[in-house]
């Protein structure tokens, strides 16, 4: 005689028993509404405390635990030390509170990733600092942590793409602020590269020319060929405002070089017309422009010593000297000429 069963009946939980499907849903369950709380729980009521002896209590080491799970014992403590740090600020109870088969309210799965971290770099003074940067940025620490551990995946994204590279060179800006060594490290990586050395001489020059510019429209100050730093004329100041403006219109990406350049080479052209157009200012810029001439070749002169003169004669030294003493006496006989009768 042949038993036909009832296939649903076959599928049906024996009462008091859930089936393995059921208990796999019900575990799902747990898991989607608390996240890793509901592992966490599980180590919680079933390892014991730190300072707990066997003797004390019928919760199990944290490798034993490990052992009947068959996962490693520091997987174990990350869940362990995530239930602790949240039960030190009162989110759950302590492990002493709790005994094996026990249930409770769990909190909201999203706040799990703050209390618990899948990496043991994360206890190291390193790890901390990334997690404590993390917190700032307002990321997972977990996320942090798999890029510092994974410099090369990390080096990838740089070279690939754009936005990463962007955001990796505004991280080491905030960071070369306050660090000394990156300071000079960076410093001796663009030295040593041509093509950065010719960059930065680039940027410099547009900075410079931007800072003077800058100069004239904020302070309402110009500085003459000769040196002189001068009142600026109101209409000179407009003009150097307007084209301030035009500068920081521009995109933080785009190049500032041209802008810089035109900015600057108007601003040049209308000093010296400022100062051509007025006879006494054009005066002052001759005489400053020889008193700077001369301080500069009397410097020259003050630093010359011959003590070593049999060492370094030459006929063509004593030929350019005389020629220059020439050039000196008409000067001066030039200045004497022109002065004032008293």
């Amino acid at each position: 005689m042949t038993v036909v069963l009832d296939p649903s009946a076959q599928s049906a939980p024996i009462q008091g028993v859930l089936d393995p499907i059921s208990c796999d849903a019900r575990d799902f369950g747990a898991y989607a509404r608390n996240g890793g709380w509901a592992f966490a729980l599980m180590v919680a009521r079933s390892v014991r405390p730190g300072g707990q002896s066997a003797d004390e209590t019928p919760k199990v080491s944290a490798k034993e635990f490990a052992e009947l799970a068959g996962c490693s014992p520091e997987r174990v403590m990350r869940y362990y030390k995530a239930w602790d740090r949240a039960a030190d600020e009162g989110l759950v109870p302590h492990f002493e509170v709790l005994v094996p088969g026990q249930d409770i309210e769990l909190p909201d799965a999203e706040a799990w990733q703050t209390y618990y971290v899948s990496r043991s770099s994360a206890t190291s003074e390193r790890g901390s600092a990334i997690t404590e940067a993390a917190a700032a940025e307002g990321i997972r620490p977990t996320k942090a942590l798999e890029v510092a551990e994974n410099p090369t995946a990390l080096r990838a994204a740089i070279l690939a793409d754009p936005s990463t590279a962007q955001a990796a060179r505004a991280a080491l800006l905030d960071r070369v602020k306050e660090d000394p060594a990156l300071q000079a490290e960076l410093a001796r990586d663009i030295a040593r590269t041509d093509e950065l050395k010719k960059a930065v001489a680039t940027e410099t020059r547009a900075a410079d020319r931007i800072g003077y510019v800058r100069q004239i429209a904020e302070k309402g100050q110009i500085r003459t060929p000769a040196g002189q730093t001068l009142d600026a004329p109101v209409e000179l100041r407009s003009e150097a405002e307007r084209h301030l403006s035009l500068l920081d219109e521009l995109d933080e990406g785009e190049d500032t070089g041209e802008w810089a350049t035109e900015a600057y080479d108007t601003m040049k052209n209308l000093v010296v017309e400022t100062v051509e157009a007025d006879p006494e200012l054009r005066v002052q810029e001759r005489r400053t422009k020889f008193y700077s001439s001369l301080q500069k070749a009397t410097k020259v002169f003050e630093e010359l010593t011959f003590d070593d003169a049999d060492d370094i004669y030459e006929d063509d030294m004593v030929q350019r000297l005389e020629e220059l003493q020439q050039a000196i006496g008409s000067c001066i006989t030039a200045l004497r000429s022109a002065a004032p009768r008293r």
